[in-house]
């Protein structure tokens, strides 16, 4: 892999070198306290730059209010020490304004052993990772496996079952919703909104890319779905106060819609909210159903 960050302009390695070292000691910080051994003595091994960062095709566009993402894959030592309770803070200090960084940053954590079966497993996610990423911290001996081909016929095989799985599990969630908003439960409403709209995100990504990371947030979901398609964009309308106050809304409510009682929503937010629902479903089908379609087509040639 490569280790140069030579295609970049000098503020955003600094900022890039600044923000691993952020993660570092973050997370030394939060295995601190533990007692267990495999979490006290835990390791990352390696953090890895991909995307458009690490392409050299990132977007800076303030007119548009549209910023690239440093995009980061850290690799720990231990499936336990995936766990987002180790990474709260991390995830807290490198958002954009806290200290030198500028730059939204995205983390995904997964173990050695998992990246490696996903290798195994010809994944197109994290070969696309092999081959354009680039190292910013490593360990030595921590080694990445190359990557498999999976055939066509098993790659459409499992985007199938994903499309199936996820799309019913939108559908029950969306239907969940609409009996919360009868029984005038506007708060479970909107949660139910929430997962609906989680998983028609992820069902796009695991279709296209057979890869989704255990991700809850809707603002980082809708913005890597849209990366993969653009059609996307066009579920939810953002140019007036009310449109992303809606949005926002239905982001907060996997947590708040739950647990704080000073979360409140409309009867009129929750109408848009279940109609942008809704047109998202419909694109989300049309995308993967397109998807689905290439990868048949992939899978007969190889006959």
């Amino acid at each position: 892999m490569k280790k140069s960050l030579d295609h970049l302009p000098l503020p955003k390695q600094s900022e890039l070198r600044h923000v691993v070292d952020v993660i570092r000691a973050s997370f030394e910080e939060a295995i601190a306290t533990r007692r267990a051994e495999r979490l006290k003595n835990g390791k990352i091994l390696k953090v890895i730059l991909y995307g458009s960062y690490a392409r050299g095709d990132w977007v800076h566009d303030p007119v548009g209010r549209y910023f690239s993402d440093f995009d980061l894959l850290v690799v720990v030592d231990h499936e336990d020490l995936t766990d987002g309770e180790f990474w709260f803070d991390a995830t807290n200090r490198t958002m954009p304004g806290e200290g030198d960084i500028r730059t939204p940053v995205n983390i995904i954590v997964h173990s050695l052993d998992d990246v490696n079966d996903q290798l195994d497993r010809g994944r197109y996610f994290f070969a696309d990772i092999l081959r354009d990423g680039i190292i910013l911290y490593d360990t030595p001996g921590a080694k990445l496996h190359k990557p498999a081909t999976i055939t066509a016929k098993a790659a459409i095989a499992e985007a199938e079952e994903f499309f199936s799985e996820w799309m019913a599990s939108s559908k029950d969630f969306s239907e969940v919703a609409a009996f919360c908003v009868a029984q005038d439960k506007p708060k479970l409403a909107a949660f139910n909104l929430h997962q609906a709209t989680e998983h028609l995100y992820h069902c796009v990504l695991l279709v296209v890319t057979l890869y989704s990371g255990k991700a809850h947030n809707l603002a980082f979901l809708r913005k890597k779905a849209e990366a993969i398609d653009a059609r996307l964009a066009n579920a939810w309308p953002r140019e007036t106060k009310f449109e992303r106050r809606c949005f926002e809304l239905l982001r907060e409510a996997y947590v708040k819609a739950r647990y704080s009682k000073h979360y409140k929503i409309s009867g009129e937010e929750l109408a848009w909210l279940t109609e942008r629902v809704e047109v998202l479903c419909a694109l989300s089908r049309t995308i993967c159903e397109e998807r689905l379609g290439q990868m048949r087509e992939e899978a007969a040639g190889e006959d």
